[in-house]
């Protein structure tokens, strides 16, 4: 606080102002930056009409590396792995996990997997890998109980999976069951999105939600 005296000469009439202004700058700059890793927000509605929709895109399962841009990069739009489901279906809602893993990861790196004896990051292919998913959600999402009740996962949760041979695996909740009441998913196994009922096929290794303003819609049963 700056306090004046009577032997100090009169400030400029601007001077107040331009301290103001230079603090809000600041204000904003640091405003900006705390926005970088925080999620947007969209609806489970919005993301479970993208994820269906990657169900009618004709993908090839191909999981090679590629160098794609940044931010918004993409591997050709004819193929991908489970992991791309999940990106293209949140980047239709206007929320790139390119930028946000990369981001996250460039400021936390030990705070990440090493299973790939990498020393730094790679925006190219972190987003794309299921643990970096894994722990990205777990950081800025909601890490919710694994169950095997399936009352207890919500149209636009996040699954993960361990499948044979120790691969990991990623898909979205839909509002969609089957007869007895199970939510389908959306992923991409090998046969490229799918619709199916495999929410309990496989041993879960986690259970998340991202970027959603919503949490209580139920699946509908399927044909609804």
């Amino acid at each position: 606080m700056i306090v004046a005296t009577t032997h100090r000469p009169p400030r400029p009439a601007y001077g107040g102002l331009t301290i103001l202004c230079l603090i809000l700058t600041l204000a904003g700059a640091r405003s900006a930056a705390a926005q970088e890793i925080a999620p947007a927000t969209a609806s489970s509605t919005a993301l479970v009409a993208a994820a269906l929709a990657r169900t009618e895109a004709k993908i090839r399962y191909d999981g090679r590396y590629f160098a794609i841009p940044y931010p918004g990069g993409d591997v050709p739009a004819d193929i991908g792995v489970c992991t791309d489901v999940v990106i293209r279906s949140y980047r239709a809602l206007g929320i790139d996990l390119q930028q946000r893993v990369h981001e996250d990861m460039r400021a936390n790196f030990a705070l990440y997997p090493k299973n790939w004896g990498l020393t730094g990051t790679d925006r190219n292919i972190d987003h794309r890998r299921v643990p970096n998913l894994q722990r990205f959600f777990e950081r800025h999402g909601q890490s919710l109980a694994v169950s095997d009740n399936p009352e207890d996962y919500q149209a636009g949760d996040l699954v993960t999976w361990m499948l044979p041979g120790n691969l990991p695996h990623i898909g979205i909740v839909v509002d969609r069951q089957n007869t007895s009441g199970r939510p389908l998913i959306v992923h991409n196994i090998g046969a490229g999105p799918q619709l199916e009922d495999v929410l309990f096929a496989y041993p879960q290794t986690g259970h998340y939600r991202y970027g959603l303003d919503d949490s209580t819609q139920r699946p509908a049963p399927e044909g609804q």
